[in-house]
């Protein structure tokens, strides 16, 4: 058997995970976006200033993710090291359960300008659990790719997939979850889902090695 077609059975192997993953991970971005706007209304209202603060944090700590997971990818890419990174996800995602009203009382006492305050806030809670979600989408596409010529249309289907359950995530979140649970009942959930999908990836990349 040529060595590109060896290659290529066990990226099929993989590819179904690969893809559920970064659908998730696309879900719970957005999903955590949007309840980002609610942890902040209380204190900073929902206008263009705090959803303006909301979405450039988030941009930019899923350019540094998406930087520092291209550069990870490099380095012999794997299954295992894939799922801490939702592992580390769920970490990063504890701490807005458990202190955001601490948080958002400190900063509010600091700052009460709803810009500058919810500029603050924003890069406090979500700044760090974001930048590690972004990692996911580059290594993502580095797992999938076996040859150069296929990896536009890789990385193309990839995002397609992520892109996809931000959608959902969207629209489930804010047409439902939010009706349905309390905040730290969504949040405590994305936490679970993100730690099942980190040992589903660490044990199929265990049983791989």
């Amino acid at each position: 058997m040529p060595p590109e077609a060896a290659h290529q059975k066990p990226l099929k192997q993989i590819g179904w995970v690969v893809l559920l993953l970064a659908f998730t991970s696309g879900f719970i971005i957005m999903s955590v976006e949007l309840l980002g706007g609610r942890i902040l209304a209380p204190y900073f209202g929902s206008s263009i200033y705090v959803w303006g603060s909301i979405i450039s944090i988030f941009m930019v700590a899923l350019s540094v993710g998406y930087l520092i997971g291209g550069r990870l990818s490099v380095n012999q890419p794997n299954l295992r090291r894939y799922g801490i990174f939702f592992v580390l996800a769920a970490l990063g995602l504890l701490p807005i359960v458990f202190f955001a009203n601490q948080a958002m009382d400190a900063v509010f006492m600091a700052i009460d300008d709803p810009r500058y305050g919810s500029l603050l806030a924003s890069t406090l809670l979500f700044f760090i659990p974001t930048a590690i979600l972004g990692m996911i989408a580059p290594y993502s596409v580095r797992l999938m790719v076996n040859n150069t010529e296929r990896s536009g249309q890789v990385a193309g289907g990839l995002y397609f997939i992520s892109t996809l359950g931000s959608a959902l995530g969207t629209l489930l979140t804010s047409f439902y979850l939010v009706l349905w649970f309390e905040m730290n009942t969504i949040l405590l959930t994305m936490v679970t889902v993100l730690i099942l999908a980190g040992a589903l990836a660490f044990t199929l990349g265990s049983k791989r090695s």
